[in-house]
């Protein structure tokens, strides 16, 4: 009898608790929690630019560094037993400034992200989990991102014939099934490791604001944030 009337205690505190918290969001007006939503998203997309788009912003950031893919970072002892280390380097040297180049560029995109964000969409970042604002951006922006860093990534990576040979390997390797298909290209490799480490940093940001809205900052945040 006492564990079911601890079970009822635990639920109704449970519930209470639930009930709170959902009239502390009704008290939110929908201006405020799509402006506080809009301003949590810039606030992403501005510390994950800043971050990353700069000289040693993923090559300096072991969370984001991009390493030789799959196979390729097995086999790196290999590489420099046979005196190959120096193009090994300056293969993950030029990936990763490659993807800081493309990351400095994201910013217009994820604004524009912004700007289309819905009443129903600011609801659903809101009442969705720790990384729902990260979500959103994948969801709304990764095409065009993708369109966006190409062009600069084969800039980088085309100053390397090692790249051509990387390719010509890779396509052999995923073929025998010792790489993913979609690490073949180095290209296409690089692209989405930088998208990766963009959406990462705006995680990380995220999760510090719903973690401690009071530090945000910004009134209008707290406010929104604080109501979670």
């Amino acid at each position: 009898m006492r564990n079911v009337t601890k079970a009822v205690f635990a639920l109704f505190v449970c519930l209470a608790a639930t009930l709170a918290q959902a009239g502390t969001l009704d008290a939110v007006s929908a201006g405020d929690a799509s402006a506080g939503v809009k301003e949590a998203l810039s606030k992403g997309a501005d510390y994950a630019v800043s971050s990353l788009g700069k000289q040693g912003g993923f090559l300096g950031n072991d969370k984001v560094k991009i390493p030789l893919p799959g196979y390729l970072q097995k086999a790196d002892s290999a590489l420099r037993m046979f005196g190959l280390g120096k193009q090994a380097d300056q293969l993950v040297e030029t990936m990763n400034h490659a993807a800081e180049n493309a990351v400095a560029v994201a910013k217009p995109v994820l604004v524009d992200s912004i700007k289309k964000m819905s009443v129903q969409d600011a609801k659903g970042i809101l009442a969705g989990g720790d990384d729902s604002v990260t979500q959103y951006f994948k969801r709304t922006s990764s095409e065009q991102l993708t369109a966006k860093f190409m062009p600069i990534v084969k800039k980088e990576t085309g100053k390397l014939q090692l790249a051509e040979q990387y390719n010509q390997f890779a396509g052999k390797a995923a073929s025998a099934g010792l790489i993913d298909k979609k690490d073949a290209d180095i290209d296409s490799y690089v692209t989405q490791k930088a998208m990766d480490g963009l959406f990462l940093m705006i995680a990380e940001e995220e999760r510090k604001l719903r973690a401690n809205p009071l530090a945000a900052g910004s009134d209008l945040l707290k406010k929104v944030f604080g109501a979670l």
